[in-house]
């Protein structure tokens, strides 16, 4: 194992332990916090084509701003993970009653099916304004460690061949997830900004 990866796995361990101490109280919480900052952002309030993850239990509750999406008229995407793989597509999600037809996977958060294949890929057609991101630790400098399959940095890879461009990124956080300074490597991906509450 190289050295960033002994670094990488231990920082994870760490940001793990710290997130898995705060209360479900607290996740909420802080969740409402950022969702806020972000509902007030100018770049999520001009951003028609937006794609959220579906929050697992340590990560910031993303369900207030999938309802907002929808009230707001945004075209909301969300990952679907290939299993055994880092290949994730960004695929329409209909409606609010859309996401409870959806199955579980093994990490028990719901992605479209492998079968269901009517729904529209960002990047077939008018890619993404807005990519709101996951990841278990961040710092100041934009800098992100995810779980350690690269799904966000190839998808990101992909949105810079797109006509597009690559979107704006912002990930969400909670502030036990903040690092000093995350270790990377040239195939890491930067976010544009991380929110959280200070």
């Amino acid at each position: 194992m190289t050295a960033l990866r002994a670094a990488k796995q231990a920082l994870r361990k760490e940001i793990k332990k710290r997130v898995a101490s705060l209360s479900e109280e607290e996740k909420v919480r802080q969740s409402h916090v950022v969702t806020q900052k972000l509902f007030e952002h100018p770049t999520y309030q001009s951003s028609q084509r937006v794609a959220v993850f579906l929050s697992m239990p340590d990560e910031v509750r993303t369900e207030a701003i999938v309802q907002h999406m929808f009230r707001s008229g945004k075209v909301c995407f969300i990952p679907k993970y290939l299993t055994n793989s880092s290949h994730m597509d960004m695929l329409q999600l209909n409606s609010l009653e859309d996401i409870r037809s959806l199955p579980l996977t093994s990490w028990n958060i719901r992605q479209p099916a492998d079968n269901d294949t009517q729904r529209e890929e960002a990047l077939d057609t008018g890619g993404l304004d807005l990519i709101l991101m996951p990841g278990l630790g961040f710092d100041k400098s934009g800098n992100r460690l995810g779980r350690g399959k690269g799904f966000y940095d190839r998808y990101l890879e992909r949105c810079m061949r797109h006509s597009k461009g690559k979107p704006y990124t912002i990930a969400l956080a909670f502030k036990e997830q903040l690092c000093k300074e995350v270790p990377v490597d040239d195939s890491d991906m930067l976010v544009d900004e991380v929110l959280y509450e200070e």
